[in-house]
């Protein structure tokens, strides 16, 4: 393949997944059905990408975690006024529950969606979910705003102390939750049984932890078709509206390691530009490893070989031939010898024809002194142009025998 081909599908290659990967930012692959996480990075129905984007809209620092709760109050990044944890499917580790229970005490704001990861539980309640006894109008919400029904409402764990295993209670005490008792309880949302959907606890440090009962809350469909955005955006603000406001993601399955990845490969498997780019790709390299395999023996190329003293003589002599120079052809080549055959620096000066003498006298071999003798013959005797052929020959004779090969490639 030339070379200007290669550099051209590198090239092509390069630009495409370029293209793959900031398009695959930029436009999340859609929702999958099965997939009902509540993450600011999905954009079904059921995802939160409409949360993120309203709050940004309004002027909302917002930003996504995607590393563990470890550091949330050690770590070198700059400290959120506000966590939001929507509903993940795992649970946080306890070293996370005790770095949120201090971020609490130092005056920070959380946001809990069902259980929150074991955080709604970490504050003493518990999101319980609807069941079919229950009535329609039972589930529905008490406010003037027309908001949607809930399907969870928020119950005191210590009134569902039986409910829970053995080891979720060493749990909560390791992580040291019941040592955070709030100094006041709010309920900014109820149903109309008087259940409470969504509350507000307020420590004494200055922290405030607002509990969501229904997750649905913060999903797409509901900010799309409802009136829940003018319920929503309120708890979503920090007491310093400048304050930035932190989703977490690592919990919801997009990790730092690897996101990159995953949502470049999701858009160009989920989207028709994609997956039009990925045909692109794909015909590209085969194109390249096809183009890239020689097929059959190698082919024998053209041995270009250097030209020798002599053969260049026997060109310039050919040439002036052709020209009808048969005087300067013999003077040139002549010239030539004597100048080959002098010493570094010293210029031919003399008659030829005696300086061909004393070459005769000379040369060691009978085969060069005839050499000699015939080319001094040449320049004194009459002719046409075969004269000049034959002191090409003469002088080539007399160079061999003076530069004798030693081996086969030495001419």
């Amino acid at each position: 393949m030339p070379r200007r081909a290669e550099i051209a599908l590198a090239a092509f290659l390069v630009l495409a997944l370029a293209i793959a990967i900031g398009a695959g930012l930029r436009h999340p692959a859609q929702q999958s059905v099965l997939d009902q996480r509540p993450s600011t990075l999905l954009a079904g129905p059921t995802g939160s990408r409409g949360v993120y984007e309203v709050l940004a809209t309004l002027r909302r620092r917002v930003s996504r975690r995607r590393t563990p709760l470890f550091d949330l109050m050690t770590g070198d990044a700059r400290r959120p006024a506000m966590l939001v944890v929507i509903a993940p499917e795992g649970q946080l580790q306890e070293a996370e529950l005790a770095s949120v229970v201090q971020f609490l005490r130092a005056g920070g704001t959380v946001v809990a969606a069902s259980n929150g990861g074991g955080i709604t539980g970490c504050l003493g309640w518990r999101a319980v979910s609807a069941t079919r006894r229950l009535k329609a109008e039972s589930l529905a919400v008490q406010s003037d705003l027309g908001l949607p029904a809930m399907i969870e409402w928020l119950r005191p764990l210590s009134d569902s102390a039986e409910d829970e295993s053995p080891g979720r209670l060493k749990r909560m005490e390791l992580s040291g939750c019941e040592a955070l008792a709030p100094s006041r309880v709010d309920t900014l949302l109820a149903l109309k049984s008087g259940r409470p959907a969504a509350l507000a606890l307020t420590f004494p440090g200055g922290g405030v932890a607002r509990l969501v009962a229904d997750p649905g809350y913060l999903r797409n469909r509901a900010w799309r078709d409802t009136r829940v955005p003018e319920f929503m955006v309120p708890l979503l603000t920090p007491p310093d509206p400048a304050g930035e406001v932190s989703f977490d993601e690592y919990h919801q399955g997009f990790g730092h390691e690897g996101s990159l990845a995953f949502e470049t490969i999701d858009w160009l498997a989920g989207t028709p530009a994609g997956w039009a780019l990925a045909q692109l790709v794909l015909v590209a390299l085969v194109w390249l490893a096809v183009t890239a395999v020689r097929f059959g023996p190698p082919q024998a190329v053209i041995d270009v070989r250097r030209r020798s003293p002599i053969e260049h003589l026997e060109a310039l002599a050919a040439g002036l031939e052709s020209a009808a120079g048969v005087e300067t052809a013999l003077s040139l080549i002549v010239s030539g010898l004597r100048r080959r055959l002098a010493r570094a620096g010293d210029r031919p000066r003399g008659d030829p024809g005696q300086w061909l003498a004393a070459l005769e006298l000379a040369l060691p071999g009978a085969r060069g002194r005839d050499a000699a003798r015939r080319l001094r013959r040449v320049l004194t005797q009459p002719g046409g142009a075969e004269r000049v052929l034959a002191a090409a020959n003469a002088v080539e004779d007399v160079w061999q025998e003076l530069r004798p090969r030693t081996t086969p490639a030495a001419s």
